[in-house]
């Protein structure tokens, strides 16, 4: 049995790089500070200075700040959102959130545009970045194989693998997914996973 997930301890940083709503600037000015160039938009209503690196910490706080406080601790970015915070796939059009099982997720239900999972998590699959509880790299690209159509999931994944500081491999993966509960689409993944061991061997 996979123990508990615990919960890593969440610190709401404060990121200058980083540019929100707040009492500094409203939504408008910073809108129109984006049209003149002087900022540009990362993501939601967070927007960041040109020149800057846009890292993994700087998109998960961009992240966090569209869900709202009082559930931030209770959900998990995860699959092509986490990729995304890590560098490797397209800004979600909505929020994909992991919830362990231990919460109830209707009660989250409502909070932000998104994507509600009802997952298990263990206790390295979850990271704090940025002030936003995100799923470990490992996890993610197991959680995009299994549940994300091939399509989308390839170029991701392709992504994950080819960031040598996400620490990700292939043959982990697979011993990953290999290893996950009966869930649908688990053949799916793994001949997946399967495409892109061949494409390495080529």
């Amino acid at each position: 049995m996979v123990p508990a997930a615990t919960t890593p301890h969440l610190v709401e940083p404060v990121i200058p790089e980083l540019y929100s709503p707040s009492r500094i600037f409203t939504w408008h000015e910073l809108q129109g500070m984006a049209l003149d160039g002087i900022l540009l938009p990362l993501y939601g209503k967070s927007y960041a200075s040109p020149g800057v690196a846009v890292t993994h910490r700087l998109r998960a706080r961009a992240a966090a700040l569209t869900v709202p406080e009082r559930i931030r601790t209770k959900v998990v970015a995860g699959r092509l959102t986490a990729a995304w915070i890590y560098g490797c796939a397209k800004p979600p059009e909505h929020l994909s959130l992991l919830v362990d099982a231990k919460h109830r997720i209707s009660s989250l239900r409502g909070t932000t545009p998104c994507s509600l999972h009802e997952v298990r998590l263990g206790q390295l699959d979850v990271v704090s970045l940025g002030g936003m509880l995100v799923s470990s790299p490992l996890r993610t690209a197991a959680d995009i194989a299994l549940h994300v159509e091939k399509d989308r999931a390839l170029p991701a994944l392709r992504r994950l693998l080819n960031r040598k500081e996400l620490g990700i491999r292939l043959r982990l993966l697979i011993l990953a997914v290999e290893a996950s509960p009966r869930v649908p689409h688990k053949k799916r993944a793994l001949a997946t996973l399967s495409r892109l061991a061949d494409e390495d061997a080529t």
